[in-house]
């Protein structure tokens, strides 16, 4: 019985000299180092862009053709701007004159017709200083009145009627392009080519990307020499192109970029540029560095939270990635938090 005894006593007092070697050992380890590099967990929105070849110039040309017969006696330089009221070229000595419409005159106007056409030449007349009619649908003898006043001012025959190629009409200002006709030639046939009058920037885009465009959206312009310009998109070609490429077909639509200052693209008229497209956009999301990002035995990512001394790995959902930076959400996970990147 004794021995028995004795034998418990020896096996306690290993059991015990173990546990107190246990417990130092357990005091003697430090907690883990947090990670010699940081990062904030940040708030605000992520962008993803897409960089694409565009092309800088002042838009497609539209070829004015005289209506009226006569001589070619007056033409404007290339590069020349026309604004409303001001005379594109000369016919026979007398000016063809730029009126702002979305659609030509088709016919000659007198009075008693009535149309859009109508209502967008008087429009003009208004907007150029004439009074004494009323700007609408119907061109009456007040109308006729304020047009004989005007062909006196271009030193037309004051006729009360406008005929028929008097007036070429674009959307806005206009730039002169190529000028096709010579002095002498018949008024009757290509005179000119005119474009809008501000540079914008047309992309082809593959319609497999069409994505990347939305009317509104921002862009920015790299220039040849580096230049950053901010743009929008203000349009997109309703009508898909189909081109060969390296014996490959490929199929695009036209999207215009408009940029706002005209100034930030110093004096270049025509250049292959860059386009930066916004491809998908964040608002209000927490992100991290992606080199924070720690990937978990049972699967997914985690993030190392650093707390005082030490760190805690918290697993997270990820959302987008861009610009070395990922969306990332998770309970407990807020701004301003501290946790580890990679070196």
């Amino acid at each position: 019985m004794k021995r028995w005894l004795l034998a418990f006593s020896a096996v306690a007092v290993v059991a015990l000299v173990g546990y107190t070697g246990f417990a130092r050992n357990s005091a003697a380890t430090p907690a883990a180092p947090p990670p010699p590099h940081t990062a904030k967990v940040a708030k605000g929105t992520l962008t993803a862009t897409e960089d694409v070849d565009g092309t800088l110039g002042f838009g497609d040309p539209v070829t004015v053709n005289g209506r009226l017969p006569g001589t070619v006696t007056g033409l404007p330089a290339a590069g020349a701007t026309v604004r409303r009221g001001e005379a594109m070229y000369r016919a026979d000595g007398r000016p063809v004159v730029l009126f702002y419409a979305a659609a030509p005159f088709y016919r000659t106007l007198k009075p008693g017709d009535k149309g859009e056409d109508v209502t967008a030449f008087e429009a003009n007349l208004a907007a150029l200083g004439y009074k004494g009619f009323t700007a609408d649908d119907s061109y009456t003898g007040a109308t006729a009145d304020a047009v004989r006043d005007w062909q006196h001012d271009l030193g037309l025959p004051e006729t009360g009627t406008v005929e028929l190629g008097r007036v070429v009409v674009a959307p806005d200002v206009v730039r002169v392009g190529e000028v096709k006709a010579h002095l002498g030639d018949n008024a009757a046939g290509p005179i000119l080519r005119w474009t809008g009058a501000t540079r914008l920037v047309t992309v082809q885009l593959d319609v497999t990307e069409q994505r990347l465009a939305a009317v509104g959206a921002p862009a920015s312009v790299r220039l040849p020499d580096d230049t950053v310009a901010d743009g929008r998109i203000s349009a997109i070609g309703a009508v898909a192109t189909a081109s060969v490429q390296n014996n490959q077909t490929k199929v695009t639509v036209d999207v215009t970029v408009s940029i706002a200052d005209q100034a930030r693209l110093a004096t270049f008229d025509a250049a292959p540029v860059k386009v930066t497209l916004v491809a998908q956009q964040r608002e209000n999301v927490l992100t991290v560095p992606v080199s924070a990002l720690v990937a978990l035995s049972e699967g997914g990512y985690g993030l190392q939270l650093i707390d005082g001394p030490g760190t805690r790995t918290v697993a997270v959902q990820t959302g987008l990635f861009a610009s070395g930076r990922v969306e990332v959400s998770g309970p407990g996970l807020a701004e301003g938090q501290t946790v580890g990147v990679a070196g």
